[in-house]
């Protein structure tokens, strides 16, 4: 059982992970929220958090290829597996001096 203490199924038993998403700066206001939890495939990566962000979110379209992602509070690779209860962040790049 997940972190969420509900099983999620996909087709023949095969249990979904739920991640949940925080947004950042221009990427909350584009989304019209700071966070929300999305279903992923076994075996997800952190970079299939963004197309699954997209859809859920359409206002993202565009705003995520530059992106940083944090899993669980540590920057990480678009090649980090990911598992249930992960807490995923979608940084956006910051400019300034």
């Amino acid at each position: 059982m997940g972190a969420s203490g509900a099983k999620r199924r996909l087709g023949e038993g095969t249990e979904m992970l739920r991640v949940r998403v925080h947004l950042f700066g221009a990427l909350r206001e584009a989304a019209g929220e700071r966070q929300g939890e999305l279903d992923l495939e076994p075996g997800a990566t952190a970079g299939d958090v963004k197309a699954a962000a997209e859809s859920r979110w359409p206002g993202l379209r565009g705003h995520l290829g530059g992106v940083a992602l944090a899993v669980n509070l540590e920057y990480a690779v678009v090649g980090r597996v990911l598992a249930d209860g992960d807490e995923v962040a979608l940084i956006p790049p910051v400019s300034g001096g």
